[in-house]
């Protein structure tokens, strides 16, 4: 039976101990300025400053800069989580779980950035992938999805699974469920290989 295409990016599944994966995160800024398209599920890494509380900030992450990754987005704020503005009297967009490309305000994310934690991700089934691929490593391919689906687009790049110590993603293998199997489009155990919170990494 053919694997179910239903690209959602990078999803968390457990931590490498084994616990279950207890929604935690810390919370990060994008300034209305940034001009990238976020989706629950895409990788960011950090970029230089903060909001004017001290809140790091991040970009959207593409894998073929070799820059070390900070998480994966986890949710997006409908009201900033910084001091005490009333949201009273106001409409909250609640069906937007997303961030625009361009944007009339500045957005706060939360960030899954535990080192620790194993995502699920479709490949991107250009290539039927085997059990060799199994500990290997792995490049990414960041896509947009457009509305009304508002999870990430981004998938695992099949040809450039190899051995290669400084590739963005740890493949630990096939996630383990009855309607996933070895082929094109299957979904992969990973983990983020380069963190910015595991070894020595450059700031921004």
């Amino acid at each position: 039976m053919a694997n179910m295409i239903n690209n959602s990016g990078l999803t968390p599944l457990r931590a490498i101990n084994g616990s279950p994966y207890n929604g935690q995160g810390n919370v990060y800024y994008i300034p209305s300025t940034d001009g990238s398209q976020y989706a629950i599920g895409d990788a960011v890494s950090t970029a230089a400053g903060g909001d004017a509380t001290g809140i790091p900030q991040v970009a959207k992450a593409s894998s073929a800069s070799g820059t070390p990754l900070r998480g994966v987005v986890a949710g997006v704020f409908v009201v900033p989580p910084t001091g005490p503005t009333s949201a009273v009297g106001t409409t909250l967009p609640l069906e937007f779980i997303s961030v625009p490309a361009t944007k009339a305000k500045n957005y706060y994310v939360l960030i899954i950035d535990d080192p620790h934690v194993i995502f699920e991700i479709q490949d991107d089934g250009l290539n039927a992938l085997t059990a060799t691929s199994c500990n290997k490593n792995a490049y990414f391919t960041v896509a947009n999805q457009t509305y009304p689906q508002q999870l990430s687009g981004t998938t695992l790049t099949t040809g450039t699974v190899a051995t290669t110590n400084t590739f963005p993603l740890k493949i630990i293998g096939l996630v383990q469920r009855p309607n996933n199997n070895f082929g094109t489009s299957a979904r992969w155990q990973v983990m983020i290989n380069q963190h910015e919170f595991q070894g020595n990494t450059a700031g921004y």
